[in-house]
């Protein structure tokens, strides 16, 4: 992971919208979000820089729902739990990785559910 997911606690940056592109324009390898249309250098930088800030955004969100789902899937009170090595097959991660988001994803799950704060898989 790029950058250090947000804690619980701080307020979320609203990244820029990433923007729908229909089938037939998303098939142009080319094509990506209409950043090759946009010649001026300037407004080029500036939408290319909200979409990397975008994608960061999203990709840590999506970071912290799959450790929550490892961690959902780890929890011994359930009686098809997976073991971290079973995640770890399912995820593509290591089994080491799959421990470390198992917790973080508990440390999420107990911030949801009234606690504070969260810690980083890695």
């Amino acid at each position: 992971m790029a950058e250090q997911t947000p804690r619980r606690n701080e307020p979320r940056l609203r990244p820029a919208p990433l923007l729908f592109e229909p089938a037939e324009v998303a098939a142009d390898p080319e094509h990506f979000f209409d950043l090759e249309s946009i010649d001026d250098p300037r407004a080029l930088l500036a939408r290319a820089t909200e979409l990397t800030h975008a994608f960061r955004a999203a990709a840590d969100r999506a970071v912290e729902f799959q450790a929550m789902a490892a961690a959902q899937l780890a929890d011994p009170r359930r009686f098809d739990r997976l073991t971290p090595a079973d995640i770890a097959e399912r995820a593509e991660w290591t089994e080491d990785y799959a421990k470390k988001m198992v917790e973080f994803g508990r440390d999420l799950l107990s911030g949801a559910e009234g606690g504070h704060g969260s810690a980083d898989p890695v």
